[in-house]
């Protein structure tokens, strides 16, 4: 989003300014000047970081600065203990963690040119100047300490701006009206700071692409955060080159007349709402139908509402509409006591993040059959107080009982008596008139989590990509349990969440040393601490689990 902010990546006749950056990625990576993750699973969904890499890197560091060897970028950052020169300058600032707020230092620097700033670690206020006349991209992802008033001096001196990022600033709690004086702005991402509306006035800024808001909060009597939407006004469909869209609170007087604007919005590519219920969730369903070019969706629903995404509106004939074509990821937080019967038509599903009660034998069926799904992340909240499973690998009745668990494979519209998996045990395995299908064929990260037991297994046809295998039990005195994985020939890395003791992390590490493929196993511990942190920006809080603090859903 900020090389199209600072002009790097344009639209084209035939594609896109976000389709020319991805492919201006793309082919950097290609040419190793920058790198994913070890261990970065290569699917068609978009990495989560990258950096430059150390051969790169320490070529444009050892330059004489008379080379100008970083071109038009200009790239410059404050790091450390910096002395008062007047030779910075430059049209993209970056500010480090480690650099000693000092203003004299700052107020040396020509900021005349500067098109970019960015800030790590703490925020001061002398950090916004009236120089900054051409400033054109302002990201405080996670700084500290910025306030009200400092947003408040933003909007009124940096009327150039096109993105702005206040993501993880969470002292921040009100977007002023005044945001409608960024005319330029394209892309505003408010996510994880305590600002619960946005300002009747955004409606007025015709170029803005990209919306990005919502936190999440603690749940009462659960140690997992609930995610909040924020509330709009009405007029969302003014802006229509909005690409996405989300969080969005639905659950207001307005919710109703927000899902009516959203079919006005054709070019949307990535929609979030929270609060789905009852009572909203026609409007939902056919809002969403209606979007051609949508990739994204993400829906939270409000508590007692678990069936309420079965609606897919009628055409005027009486068939019921269909998911939108082009949807490749699909996020569902709630939990729901069932699947969706829409989701077996999601034929281009890449990704699908889903919260439930109980994973029927049929649920697995209709999954394994997601012919192009290659992440899939689980959290099943079966009963805490649910009786321990046995391993198979050391309880032979046990292993014929997981075996007589196998998924339901849906043939055409006909739809078999489901029935519920027993709690805590769970076969990815499809049969067809007792022969193992083939099914889970794209699946390369598969990522599980029970509230209290978990008990894994995976048939000899299923999953034969799988490379990344996530598995947790989010509660105390729990640890999951695994049948044979020999067959998964690609599988690289195995995280274990739970709450382990010496000896049992040692019978894992002999469980899976003698796997063909060697894979890397990583224990971590849950910690179930009542202080839940809110703020939302540590990578390791994603769905369905997080090793160091309560779940949480990424935003």
């Amino acid at each position: 989003m900020r090389w199209v902010a600072e002009g790097y990546s344009k639209d084209k006749d035939s594609d896109s300014a976000d389709e020319n950056g991805e492919e201006l990625f793309a082919k950097i990576t290609e040419l190793s000047m920058i790198q994913p993750p070890e261990r970065a699973i290569v699917t068609n969904m978009r990495l989560v970081w990258c950096q430059v890499s150390a051969f790169f890197h320490e070529y444009i560091i050892s330059r004489p600065k008379e080379e100008n060897v970083t071109f038009a970028l200009e790239v410059f950052a404050l790091k450390g203990c910096c002395c008062q020169t007047t030779g910075r300058s430059g049209r993209h600032l970056v500010i480090e963690k480690s650099w000693e707020r000092d203003r004299i230092v700052f107020e040396s620097i020509d900021l005349s040119r500067l098109r970019s700033l960015t800030v790590f670690g703490d925020w001061s206020p002398f950090f916004i100047s009236q120089s900054m006349k051409v400033l054109r991209v302002l990201d405080l992802e996670n700084a500290s300490g910025v306030t009200d008033k400092d947003l408040h001096k933003m909007l009124k001196l940096l009327r150039r701006l096109k993105f702005l990022s206040l993501r993880g600033c969470s002292m921040i709690r009100n977007l002023p009206g005044s945001v409608s004086k960024l005319r330029q702005l394209q892309i505003l991402d408010v996510r994880y700071t305590s600002i619960v509306a946005l300002p009747a006035s955004i409606t007025k800024l015709k170029k803005l692409q990209y919306i990005r808001a919502g936190t999440t909060t603690p749940l009462e009597n659960r140690k997992c955060l609930q995610l909040v939407g924020v509330q709009m006004a009405s007029g969302v469909g003014k802006l229509t080159l909005l690409h996405t869209l989300g969080f969005v609170s639905i659950s207001a007087a307005k919710g109703k007349v927000i899902l009516e604007e959203l079919k006005n919005l054709t070019q949307l590519r990535k929609i979030g709402v929270a609060g789905a219920s009852k009572n909203n969730s026609k409007e939902l369903c056919s809002a969403v139908s209606d979007h051609s070019h949508l990739q994204s969706l993400s829906v939270w629903l409000d508590k007692g509402n678990q069936g309420c995404l079965d609606c897919m509106p009628t055409d005027i004939t009486g068939e019921t509409s269909r998911p939108p074509k082009k949807l490749q990821s699909l996020k569902l937080y709630g939990p729901l006591q069932k699947l969706p019967m829409w989701i077996r038509h999601l034929c281009n599903l890449k990704k699908l993040n889903l919260e439930v009660d109980v994973l029927s034998k049929d649920d697995i069926g209709v999954l394994g059959n997601l012919q192009e799904l290659c992440i899939l992340c689980l959290r099943v909240n079966t009963p805490q107080d649910a009786p321990a499973v046995e391993s198979p690998a050391s309880d032979p009745q046990a292993e014929r009982a997981v075996t007589q668990l196998q998924g339901t494979n849906y043939r055409g519209d006909s739809s078999p008596q489901e029935e519920a998996v027993p709690l805590g045990m769970f076969n990815f395995c499809v049969m067809t008139d007792g022969v193992e299908d083939r099914c889970y064929k794209k699946i390369q990260v598969l990522e599980i989590a029970s509230r209290s037991m978990l008990h894994l297994s995976i048939g000899k046809e299923a999953m034969e990509n799988l490379e990344v295998l996530k598995a947790g039990c989010c509660s105390t005195g729990s640890l999951p349990q695994f049948g044979s994985l020999n067959h998964l020939k690609k599988l690289k890395e195995v995280q274990v969440i739970g709450s382990l003791n010496d000896e049992q992390k040692r019978g894992l590490k002999n469980h899976f040393e003698g796997h063909p493929s060697k894979p890397a196993l990583t224990t971590r511990e849950v910690n179930l601490s009542a202080q839940a942190s809110i703020a939302g920006n540590d990578e390791t809080c994603s769905f369905p689990f997080t090793p160091t603090s309560p779940s949480c859903p990424a935003i």
